[in-house]
């Protein structure tokens, strides 16, 4: 669980989601707030998804 709350790409998505909340509460809501949550929780992924892969490879090469 560590790995995860410390990586930079899981930092820097968790930072990427109060922008995200501060357009939410204070933008207007139409298609282009659900792209931004959506472009949001893609980048979440990807960068969960990287931390998971660095982790195997380096279990595989140990």
């Amino acid at each position: 669980m560590r790995k995860y709350l410390f990586s930079g790409a899981v930092i820097s998505s968790i930072f990427g989601a109060i922008g995200v909340v501060k357009a939410t509460i204070a933008g207007p809501r139409d298609w282009r707030l659900i792209l931004m949550w959506v472009a949001w929780a893609a980048s979440l992924a990807i960068a969960i998804g990287t931390v998971a892969d660095e982790a195997k490879r380096a279990e595989l090469g140990e």
